[in-house]
């Protein structure tokens, strides 16, 4: 007897689902895991102690910075779009990414907000702009993280490179200074000068851009507290600054909150 063509497709999308499942599933625990190994070790005191480091002020400039940020990336996409899919109203393109880095920051897997986007406007402008702000991302990184006098040759170089390569590098140069800025923010309290705190940022933004994480959290406050004794700190001083920093972090994005629910049609939306 000949299964139907429906029952068929439906039997084989459901032998795919569990290993959907257990990939994510294990994205997720890998992140888990990061939390449980640092609370043991360092117990609650880094995690309330980031928690009570949160000052009004610090909040306010991290709303405003995001917004630049936002802004920055917001541009970049409506510039690869223009080229690569339908043209991108800056508005829509800006209210999307705001939705787009609350998704991320409030699911698990830290990239369900550029899903989102990719569904509502076009798989191809925004996995170019991902992409390219990641390059972007790993080059001023990769800078900051040279020995020495060597890093600020680096730096020159990278500042010097970026308005040959167009807009759309010199914009996700931005986007990455900005949430340097953030972190320094979020670790003033630790008094450290701004030279260690640069290549210390730079090493838990990648910790950051790794998808295994709970909601933002997991390999950041791994890194951050590697980070940290690396540069003569002590592992809790970077917990206590990674935590700070996320919560900076999600906060900065709750203007999303004023797009989120948004039904909208989608604006450039391409078949």
């Amino acid at each position: 007897m000949t299964i139907p063509t429906t029952v068929a497709a439906r039997w084989r999308s459901n032998r795919r689902e569990p290993t959907w499942v257990h990939h994510r599933a294990t994205r997720l625990a890998a992140g888990l895991v990061v939390l449980l190994v640092l609370f043991r070790q360092l117990g609650a005191g880094p995690f309330l102690d980031g928690l009570l480091a949160v000052r009004p002020w610090a909040v306010l400039a991290a709303l405003l910075i995001t917004a630049a940020t936002t802004y920055c990336c917001a541009k970049r996409w409506t510039l690869v779009a223009s080229r690569y899919d339908a043209p991108l109203p800056l508005g829509t393109a800006y209210a999307a990414y705001y939705r787009s880095q609350l998704i991320n920051v409030a699911l698990p897997g830290g990239v369900v907000g550029d899903l989102h986007r990719g569904v509502r406007h076009g798989w191809r402008a925004v996995l170019l702009e991902r992409g390219i702000g990641q390059v972007v991302q790993v080059a001023l990184v990769g800078a900051l993280l040279l020995p020495g006098p060597w890093r600020w040759w680096g730096v020159a170089a990278v500042a010097l490179a970026l308005p040959a390569l167009g807009a759309v590098a010199v914009l996700s140069a931005l986007s990455t200074a900005g949430h340097l800025l953030v972190f320094v923010i979020a670790a003033q309290s630790t008094h450290l000068p701004l030279t260690t705190l640069l290549p210390i940022g730079a090493l838990v933004l990648l910790g950051a851009a790794l998808p295994l994480n709970i909601a933002g959290w997991g390999p950041r406050e791994g890194v951050a507290a590697y980070a940290f004794t690396a540069f003569g700190s002590t592992t809790a001083t970077g917990l206590t600054v990674a935590v700070t920093f996320g919560v900076l972090s999600s906060l900065a994005t709750l203007p999303g909150l004023l797009v989120l629910a948004s039904r909208a049609p989608a604006e450039g939306t391409t078949s």
